[in-house]
């Protein structure tokens, strides 16, 4: 690198050649000055111009040795009817403490104009007099677009509706907006370096699998669906689906892309798929009863017709169905139709009619006698196969619903649904389908006691 680009004339201060008697330091100036992102120039206190950098010459096309020298932009870089009123504001800096912002039409080499945006301040002499200006400038759709960028980070991890999380490559919450860190139930400062796996409780194996696909293979093209489990505040935890979207962030300054880490956006969509669940299950549960009515019309035994019914409503809803008949005004229950206990398999009478059941006082299938209605249990934190042995229950049975088969204003008895550990609890939703199961039944199995067919007879 010569010293021409940056000094041609006696009032260049502090850039002299390398070799030729100037000052040490001369050619860490111009590799600095080369390397900057900014366009740099700079003129004496005449009005001269000492300085031109590279970024400069790229901007304008203009080169070091044919702008170093020359006094002001008038007829080259500026034209001349505006070369006054830009000199006059460059070197107005001269006399204005700190920095002067402009912006400037310039022209290329080639002839056409840009317009760029200046920032000048003026340079001090040994003496502590103004000897100068130097002007750094660059066009103005670039410093617009820094400014948007930067603008929008700020908006980001402000005040945005979407969780903003910047992870770094080992997958360590970096920044984190105010909206991520009510979600993931901390403070914006509290889950910064911390593991994934201490913010989040449950879903965290998904949720660094993506982020391990972004750093190595990119993001993916659409948004993903993670539901995991947070802890809030006050110690509770709850389960929320975030829709989340990933970016991979890698550093601009580098000649290879060097990752940085992955930038991950989401949105709590709990709430809507919850609903979009409850209406899936809802149709499903629609259909299996719509086809469990086809079905039990083409029985002709009003007790297999029941049992129908139960075989279209075990698929998602539980693993076993059990019939209770009650007797002696209810004192008694009776089995009279039950699921295989071992395996899988269809609703089937008891043959030869059934014994009573050797239910304990107290338990679910009397409440709901007494009550006429439904009765949900669980085993808790109990062994799953004692509790449901003490219940006179298949071992495997960890949640009941019991609900009362009623027809024409007296009680019929007790239908009861199991679901084994690994389904969760029935739900009061879940009541409510059983519920309108048990009204089926009821009506098939009170017609089989009117006509003497079957259980109960």
């Amino acid at each position: 690198m010569t010293a021409s680009r940056h000094k041609t004339t006696d009032a260049a201060a502090g850039a002299g050649e390398p070799g030729r008697g100037g000052p040490p330091g001369a050619d860490l100036l111009a590799a600095l000055l080369d390397g900057m992102d900014a366009a740099l120039c700079a003129l004496d206190a005449g009005g001269t111009i000492t300085h031109w950098n590279r970024e400069a010459e790229r901007i304008l096309g203009w080169s070091a040795e044919e702008a170093v020298g020359r006094h002001g932009f008038s007829g080259w870089a500026v034209r001349r009817a505006d070369a006054g009123e830009v000199q006059r504001r460059l070197m107005a800096a001269m006399e204005a403490p700190g920095r002067q912002v402009h912006e400037f039409a310039l022209l290329r080499k080639d002839g056409g104009r840009v317009l760029v945006r200046t920032q000048s301040a003026r340079v001090v002499g040994a003496d502590g007099r103004p000897a100068g200006v130097y002007c750094a400038f660059s066009e103005v759709h670039a410093q617009i677009d820094l400014e948007r960028s930067i603008a929008l980070s700020e908006a980001l991890f402000d005040d945005a509706s979407w969780g903003v999380v910047l992870v770094d490559v080992d997958l360590r919450p970096a920044v984190v907006n105010a909206h991520a860190a009510r979600a993931l139930g901390a403070g914006r400062s509290s889950a910064l370096g911390r593991p994934l796996g201490e913010v989040v409780v449950q879903g965290v194996e998904e949720l660094e699998g993506a982020l391990h696909h972004v750093l190595a293979e990119g993001a993916p093209r659409g948004l993903v669906e993670l539901w995991v489990t947070v802890a809030t505040a006050g110690g509770e935890q709850q389960r929320r689906c975030w829709r989340s979207g990933f970016l991979r962030l890698a550093s601009p300054l580098a000649e290879e892309p060097v990752p940085l880490g992955v930038g991950w956006l989401f949105h709590d969509v709990t709430e809507a798929k919850l609903a979009e669940q409850e209406a899936d299950r809802m149709r499903f549960r629609s259909s299996q009863l719509h086809r469990a009515g086809r079905a039990a019309a083409e029985c002709e035994d009003p007790v297999e017709a029941a049992t129908a019914y139960l075989d279209f409503s075990l698929p998602g809803f539980a693993d076993h169905a059990l019939i209770d008949l009650a007797e002696a005004e209810g004192e008694r229950l009776v089995r009279a139709a039950a699921t295989p206990a071992g395996a899988p398999g269809p609703c089937a009478p008891v043959a030869g009619g059934g014994l009573p059941v050797r239910y304990p006082p107290g338990h679910p299938a009397f409440q709901s006698v007494e009550r006429c209605g439904s009765v949900r249990a669980s085993a808790g934190a109990a062994a799953a196969g004692e509790w449901a042995a003490q219940r006179q229950w298949p071992s495997d049975a960890a949640h009941a619903l019991c609900t009362v088969l009623r027809s024409r204003g007296r009680t019929l008895g007790v239908l009861t649904f199991l679901r084994g550990p690994g389904r969760p609890a029935f739900e009061r939703q879940d009541a409510v389908y059983a519920e309108s199961v048990a009204a089926l039944a009821a009506a098939s199995l009170d017609l089989a006691q009117v006509t003497g067919q079957g259980a109960g007879g």
